[in-house]
């Protein structure tokens, strides 16, 4: 599903001495099943341009164009919007309240409207998905789970719903390495498998260089790079300009490319890395 933001700008307390303008003019579009990856520093306009695309908030200029709907339009039916749209907050599992792990996942679906093998079905899937086994997991309260569990119950309530587009608002945020990494990939295997169109904000450059097909750099609310990982990390001045950075191998491939070593320059994983010094070692 395809997202067109045109000319948006939203400003907080507007004729108020806290006047503040969060997004200005921003122009963004993204095609049905892309990968994006939204960054910037706290206050850079991230997490207030992802809650106007399911109508959370509304813009006090602009319009965005939800697979061909303008959601700004007055009277429009947001609730069904909200269904094709599904948003994971930072912190998710703050938002758990059931007493059991799958009552949690079918809560959306119940209010689908759908019926209960619809619901089980649903419930079922969600939880493969984000890699928590149906009959270990289903009947266990999700408040006696790990960090990275109960993240994986929460994403899995709104995988539950079967949203046409995934918002994931700093989606590894307080996890430890192994509990990120699980979560990203299985972020990027709902991807393939569902044809998903995916907004990922996040502050980590490892994690968007693995993962996005295109990067969408906020400061001041404005959109001041947009591309490929490949073209926004090689804007370094400019990423540092606004106190960001390139993934750490980045810098390391530079270092040893100064040093007379004759290494590609376009890598930014750890993975891209490896390839490349083994290839280098074989021709050698």
């Amino acid at each position: 599903m395809s997202i067109k933001i045109e000319n948006l700008t939203h400003i907080y307390m507007k004729n108020s001495p806290f006047e503040k303008k969060a997004l200005d003019d921003v122009n963004i579009e993204i095609k049905d099943g892309e990968f994006v990856a939204l960054i910037g520093h706290t206050g850079s306009g991230k997490s207030t341009l992802i809650q106007h695309v399911n109508g959370l908030l509304k813009p006090n200029s602009g319009k965005i164009i939800v697979d061909g709907v303008d959601i700004t339009e007055k009277k429009i039916n947001l609730s069904f919007i909200r269904k094709k749209i599904g948003l994971v907050f930072q912190y998710p599992e703050y938002q758990l309240f059931e007493e059991t792990i799958e009552k949690d996942i079918a809560f959306g679906p119940k209010n689908l409207g759908l019926s209960d093998d619809d619901i089980n079905n649903r419930v079922k899937r969600a939880m493969n998905i984000v890699g928590l086994k149906y009959e270990e997991y289903k009947d266990r309260s999700p408040f006696d789970l790990s960090g990275g569990q109960k993240r994986r119950v929460a994403i899995a309530g709104v995988v539950a719903m079967e949203p046409k587009v995934l918002i994931l608002d700093e989606p590894t945020a307080g996890l430890d390495p192994k509990g990120r990494d699980d979560i990203l990939g299985e972020i990027k295997s709902l991807q393939k498998e569902y044809k998903l169109t995916i907004i990922l904000v996040s502050h980590s450059m490892e994690d968007v260089a693995k993962l996005a097909d295109r990067i969408i750099v906020m400061h001041n609310g404005k959109c001041i790079l947009d591309g490929s990982p490949v073209q926004v990390f090689k804007e370094i001045d400019t990423l540092e300009s606004v106190g960001l950075a390139v993934p750490q191998v980045t810098y390391m491939v530079r270092k040893l490319k100064h040093k007379g070593i004759n290494i590609s320059e376009d890598i930014f994983t750890i993975e891209q890395a490896k390839e490349e010094i083994l290839r280098l070692l074989n021709k050698g």
